[in-house]
């Protein structure tokens, strides 16, 4: 019998995935078994990880408002700030609020004094 020479398609699978692990340290970037299982772990890990930043940024967002919020010049709630916002129909997201809480608290004062009103 003659020999029979193997096709591309496996090692090109190898390959894009061996480019995929390319960064990974040890055995984790030079063996193709366990290139297999770290790039699985790897994008469990991302799925996972896509969902709880959106977590941790909205609880620094609300962190941060509530720092300014419970000041000096405010002495306010976080819930009952949101409340009135709300209730004013003043709809600014939780981001906006908190980048206007770092740069400008004049302006997050003025936005409180408003929805006193």
């Amino acid at each position: 019998m003659t020999r029979v020479r193997r096709g591309y398609i496996a090692r090109r699978r190898r390959t894009k995935i061996r480019l995929f692990a390319s960064t990974f340290r040890g055995a984790h970037s030079r063996l193709t078994r366990t290139i297999t299982q770290q790039k699985m772990r790897a994008l469990v890990s991302t799925h996972r990880d896509r969902g709880r930043q959106k977590r941790d940024f909205r609880r620094l967002w609300i962190t941060r408002i509530n720092a300014v919020t419970r000041g000096d010049r405010v002495s306010y709630s976080y819930s009952r700030f949101i409340h009135d916002l709300y209730k004013r129909q003043l709809l600014l997201n939780r981001k906006i609020l908190a980048q206007i809480a770092i740069s400008n608290r004049n302006c997050l004062y003025m936005i409180s004094n408003e929805i006193i009103k």
